[in-house]
């Protein structure tokens, strides 16, 4: 009897060592803060960048061999896509993922938005990038899309044939080159002034100059506070530098979209591209792999210090705080900004600004320039985001009509109003 207990006994120790192994071995299989990867979950994404539809599929199939259980359903839309979006939220059908912009739309989405704030993903983001996807309580509630360059981009050797033997700073400086392109037949600028988010990104250059502290300055125009007339780098330098690339740019100009400004200035017929940025590097060398490409601040007034570039993140992806699949889908994002094939995906598959920390730069003109420059002189702030795209959008529409032939007077009175309902959230 005695052995028949020891002997049951020590079955009984076997059975819950083993028991106990196989528990442990399925915890270290999902540890926590992971996926059960038995689980199927689907992770719908609603964005509107199409220029990175391709990069965008990339990590989704990478992620497909990390997580095999995880399907990423990708809708990218650009026209329109503001309207969809907020279509779907009140409607109760929020996407998983959704793309705004950042700065001042971080708080309007705020409800809709998951807190990152301790994701490791928060603290992949530099500092810079960080503070675009924090709201004003702190919280960070959004993901940079990318890194970001906004500039006035040129043709190297148009510039060189012409004589220019560099980038002009200066409104003076700036003319002298449009004397010198012209007498080459060159046209100087392509626009894409059928596109409401150009002049937003044009807009902000001469912001930057109107103030030391563009944030307040905007803060100001919000709440009715200053007026254009308090400020004539925005009064008249802004108009005078949106005639002068009318006058001395492609013909028909609000009836040029983004690719065919990328076109044009792809082909040589104009040595200047307006309102764009790194982002556009790719597009214009599957035109033209042999381009040179130069990089500069607007040149916003006769004080050459006031003419920078702009780096940051304008660009935000939020996770919807109520979606079925928020575990998944912040384990997903944090994979994709702290992994190594995430570090490198900004890099060499989007060919972006990485805004994370510890990533290389791609191996693109712009960004090497960006460097360069950086080195010896401060990049603008990023004005653009201290106003809601609610308001840059009515502004391009403004800017539109302006062209089209409205007066200036009347044209400063429609941004001044719409800046003030339009440019904070309520």
């Amino acid at each position: 009897m005695i052995k028949k207990a020891v002997s049951l006994f020590l079955v009984a120790v076997l059975t819950t060592s083993l028991l106990a192994s196989c528990s442990s071995k399925k915890k270290e299989a999902t540890p926590e803060g992971t996926s059960d990867t038995s689980k199927p979950a689907t992770i719908k994404m609603f964005t509107a960048s199409p220029e990175y539809t391709n990069a965008f599929n990339a990590y989704i199939a990478e992620y497909k061999k990390v997580k095999p259980n995880i399907t990423i359903q990708l809708e990218i839309m650009q026209a329109d896509y503001n309207t969809v979006l907020k279509s779907r939220i009140a409607s109760g059908s929020t996407p998983d993922v959704f793309q705004t912009t950042a700065g001042g739309d971080i708080d309007t989405y705020a409800d809709y938005s998951a807190d990152l704030t301790n994701e490791p993903l928060a603290a992949a983001m530099t500092d810079a990038v960080r503070s675009n996807m924090t709201s004003s309580g702190g919280k960070v509630l959004g993901l940079p899309v990318k890194g970001n360059l906004f500039t006035l981009i040129y043709n190297k050797t148009l510039f060189e044939q012409a004589g220019i033997t560099k980038a002009p700073k200066t409104t003076a400086e700036l003319n002298d080159a449009i004397t010198k392109l012209e007498a080459k037949g060159t046209k100087p600028f392509a626009n894409a002034y059928k596109e409401w988010w150009v002049y937003k990104h044009i807009f902000q250059h001469f912001v930057d100059a109107a103030s030391d502290n563009p944030k307040q300055l905007v803060s100001d125009f919000i709440a009715g506070k200053t007026t254009f007339a308090d400020h004539p780098v925005l009064a008249n330098n802004f108009f005078a530098f949106i005639d002068t690339t009318v006058k001395h740019g492609m013909d028909k100009p609000l009836e040029r979209d983004s690719n065919a400004e990328v076109s044009d200035f792809a082909t040589g017929k104009a040595a200047m591209m307006t309102g764009k940025g790194a982002w556009d590097e790719e597009a214009i060398m599957k035109i033209n792999s042999n381009m040179k490409l130069g990089i500069m601040g607007y040149p916003v007034s006769d004080d050459a210090s006031q003419s920078k570039i702009i780096t940051g993140a304008d660009q935000a992806l939020r996770i919807n705080k109520d979606s079925k699949v928020l575990k998944e889908t912040v384990e997903f994002f944090n994979w994709l900004y702290t992994s190594d094939y995430g570090k490198n995906w900004f890099s060499t598959v989007a060919k972006v600004i990485p805004p994370v920390k510890d990533a290389p730069l791609p191996d693109l003109q712009m960004p090497k320039e960006m460097e360069e420059i950086l080195k010896t002189e401060k990049s603008g702030d990023l004005s653009v985001n201290y106003s809601l795209d609610t308001f840059h959008q009515k502004f391009g529409e403004i800017m539109q009509s302006y062209i089209g032939g409205k007066s200036k007077d009347a044209v400063i009175k429609e941004i001044e109003t719409a800046w003030k309902q339009l440019g904070g959230a309520r």
